[in-house]
């Protein structure tokens, strides 16, 4: 696999229609993934004195967090509008290698931050909500 860009990581936010059109949230400047998961151990006294874990077992999430110049784009006030209501809606990350992953998203966070006279900056956090699927 080559190296990519960080430029790469689009987030997407869906329309709420069907099917679901995703439009990118704009000014995003630096952009994290993390994919969790909980062990199920299934150790017992015939492993031997090695653990065993229990494979396709335990919760598994999706974490994403970001960071960007605000530019008032249709995306990001939908975005505002989830955080404000605690709406789960469609997200889509995008890889420059043209992988994707799709699932459904909590934003958990949304920070604004600015200077008198200069850009309007924001954190955005999200958390998954059911399968996220890889394609």
């Amino acid at each position: 696999m080559a190296a990519e860009k960080g430029s790469a990581f689009l987030l997407k936010i869906g329309n709420g229609a069907v099917p679901v059109a995703y439009a990118t949230v704009a000014g995003l400047r630096t952009t994290q993934l993390s994919v969790n998961g909980e062990a199920v151990a299934i150790t017992s006294k015939d492993s031997g004195g090695w653990r065993e874990l229990l494979s396709g077992a335990g919760v598994r999430s999706v974490s994403v967090s970001g960071a960007g110049v605000f530019t008032g784009s249709n995306a990001e006030v939908r975005l505002r509008g989830n955080a404000l209501s605690g709406t789960i809606d469609d997200y889509r990350l995008t890889f420059e290698g043209g992988e994707t992953m799709t699932g459904r998203f909590l934003v958990t966070r949304l920070d604004y931050a600015g200077d008198y006279n200069g850009e309007r900056n924001y954190t955005l956090a999200l958390e998954s909500s059911g399968p996220v699927v890889s394609a």
